[in-house]
């Protein structure tokens, strides 16, 4: 046949190593950037458009979290913390056993009409929590709107590059960021005014007869905000993925097979998309340890107690908007791959360095450049991956993320008391809980060296990040050569 026996997609995977951008032989039309405006930050107007719709369903996410949280709390009767447990456990679940399935769907399906066929599902799904009495009810429902998000995440994610210039690709992940995480404060004080909505409706004259709590009110405002989501994502100019032809129309349990074999191959074979999910998800078993070692290392370490916890989350927070706001000034200087590398070796050593502290402040400005650190990482994470992923793989290449980023946070959950109790049993019955260097005592609780090894794993994680993207690097210069 005078054909090369090499794979298309192997052959696809070494095209795209060493490039910024994917060479696609259906390149995606960007709208013209006219001067000025909210264009030229945001790259599109389809852009800003799906930027509101992630912001208003980001909002919509955190209230009902909130509102089911406290719904399962108050049905959950003599055990609200089991009841808890069990609703959070239907979030997780799903992940595990659906995302992969999600990504092969995601990458045969049009994205625009997937994202807002979950935007209407999850708010349905919302619509029958008030009258929902019983946990196992809202374990299902939790499963349910856990099942479109697995689906909404990985086609938005895979969207966004067929809607922003390559040259913007980094300002439009730290725009993503800020609607994902930064309406979470937002979410929590509309909850907390529903509240006191609830309270003076009640209290109103004609209006008592209305059982009106802040759950209801709050699970009202959260299928709005869900609804007008999909209004604003349906005027989106997104179309189905290219495939070949051969494979339209096609799914079946073979061709979801042979789908999934062809995302993961493709992850396995690129070290770029390999070495940044790598350090993703090795530094996430490190950073995810910080959330249930932190109160413990305020308190016993630092001495500060809950207020010292809170103040080293506003450190985190503050540290990563810095980062995001910075990356977005400097994004066409930065070389990405050296600065994101770079990020993970800093997110390392800056929380060894926290966990060295014995007083609040220094601490607090170790945990601010860890903040730096981690915004950075995570918005050229995701930019490196939008780069270098076809549009054909994209969601597939998504969904592993995620599934790795729940696998990741939920072993760092698990592990890091266990750890953080034998290791404090440890320094104890074989070095006295401290040790002596050079005349200087430093205590070794339990819970630093926890979060020292923590700092260990990231550091190892960028470490990894670079022999990838190194290989990356040296396999393309050899192609050219």
């Amino acid at each position: 046949m005078g054909e090369s026996s090499e794979s298309p997609l192997v052959a696809r995977a070494a095209e795209t190593l060493d490039d910024d951008v994917p060479t696609d032989p259906f390149p995606p039309i960007t709208p013209p950037i006219p001067p000025g405006g909210h264009v030229r930050v945001f790259g599109s107007r389809a852009f800003f458009r799906l930027w509101l719709a992630q912001v208003v369903s980001s909002l919509g996410d955190w209230i009902g979290f909130v509102a089911v949280v406290a719904l399962a709390q108050r049905i959950g009767g003599s055990s609200p913390e089991a009841a808890i447990a069990l609703v959070m456990s239907a979030r997780l679940v799903p992940g595990f056993f659906f995302s992969q399935l999600a990504g092969v769907l995601v990458d045969r399906w049009n994205r625009k009409t997937v994202m807002v066929v979950c935007d209407v599902g999850r708010g349905l799904v919302l619509a029958t929590l008030p009258f929902i009495h019983t946990v196992w009810g809202l374990v299902l429902a939790s499963l349910l709107l856990e099942i479109g998000t697995l689906f909404w995440a990985p086609a938005k994610e895979a969207s966004v590059p067929n809607l922003v210039p390559p040259d913007q690709l980094t300002t439009a992940n730290s725009l993503s960021l800020v609607a994902a995480y930064g309406t979470f404060p937002i979410a929590s004080f509309v909850f907390a005014m529903l509240t006191a909505v609830a309270g003076g409706l009640k209290e109103l004259p004609g209006f008592g007869f209305l059982d009106v709590n802040r759950e209801t009110l709050a699970i009202g405002v959260d299928v709005c905000t869900f609804f007008l989501s999909a209004l604003m994502i349906a005027t989106l100019p997104l179309t189905k993925p290219r495939r070949d032809p051969l494979e339209e129309g096609k799914i079946g349990i073979g061709s979801v097979i042979h789908d999934l074999k062809e995302g993961w191959h493709f992850i396995l074979v690129n070290p770029k998309v390999r070495g940044v999910l790598l350090a993703l998800g090795t530094g996430l078993i490190g950073g995810g340890m910080v959330v249930p070692l932190g109160p413990v290392f305020a308190e016993e370490v630092l001495d500060s107690g809950a207020t010292g916890f809170g103040l080293l989350l506003t450190a985190l927070g503050t540290g990563m908007a810095i980062g995001v706001i910075l990356l977005s000034a400097f994004q066409k200087k930065l070389p990405k791959a050296m600065v994101f590398t770079a990020s993970v070796l800093g997110a390392g050593i800056t929380l060894i360095l926290g966990a060295s502290m014995s007083t609040l402040p220094p601490a607090f400005l170790a945990i601010l450049g860890m903040g730096v650190c981690t915004g950075s990482v995570y918005v050229l994470g995701f930019t490196i991956l939008h780069e270098t992923v076809d549009d054909d793989l994209r969601g597939r290449t998504f969904s592993a993320l995620y599934t790795l980023v729940r696998f990741c946070l939920l072993l760092a959950f698990a592990l890091a008391p266990l750890l953080a109790g034998a290791l404090n049993r440890f320094s104890e019955n074989q070095l006295g809980g401290d040790i002596e260097i050079f005349g200087v005592t430093i205590s070794l609780p339990g819970v630093r060296l926890a979060l020292w090894l923590a700092g260990s794993i990231i550091v190892a994680a960028g470490l990894i990040a670079i022999r990838s993207l190194r290989s990356a690097s040296a396999t393309g210069r050899t192609r050219d050569l």
